[in-house]
């Protein structure tokens, strides 16, 4: 993750540091554990880290509430994407057994805790497929992503770096 957090950061340097904090942070699967770490890469302050990474984590997550089901809808029985969707509903749906018992907690543990294949991609498409409440979801992931956050800055920035 680091080393495409790195590559996108190389690439997008024609853009501001905080556009390409921001631009990381959007990634799926990389999101602001990526974003965070190319924030202290870029010398960024801790706090426009925490800002640009939990903005640009954030903008995505809407449009998945809202659209992902939809778009799954139409796109499933197409040969070209039919695949890809599938995978993505059993990846999703594979991840979510926490959430579905303790909803609202598990969901914002799952995108809180900062390992490979949660945050707030998965935690929005999961609660989606779920059919979890959109106000519910929202406040979930929103709470998560601050927990990400707050963990992610502690190793970038805070006592584990090195």
């Amino acid at each position: 993750m680091t080393v495409v957090a790195e590559w996108v950061a190389a690439h997008l340097s024609f853009l501001p540091p905080q556009a390409i904090v921001a631009v990381v942070s959007m990634l799926p699967l990389i999101e602001l554990r990526g974003g965070i770490p190319v924030a202290r890469l870029l010398m960024l302050p801790m706090s426009e880290a925490i800002l640009f990474s939990v903005i640009g984590n954030i903008i995505p997550i809407p449009f998945i509430l809202l659209f992902i089901t939809k778009i799954f809808d139409w796109l499933r029985p197409t040969k070209l994407f039919g695949g890809i969707v599938r995978k993505l509903e059993k990846r999703a749906l594979g991840k979510s057994e926490g959430i579905q018992k303790a909803e609202f907690w598990g969901l914002t543990l799952f995108v809180g805790i900062p390992l490979p294949g949660t945050g707030g991609w998965t935690g929005a498409l999961a609660a989606s497929l779920l059919k979890i409440d959109i106000k519910k979801a929202s406040l979930a992931i929103l709470l998560g992503i601050a927990i990400a956050a707050t963990i992610m800055t502690f190793i970038s920035y805070g006592v584990f770096h090195m």
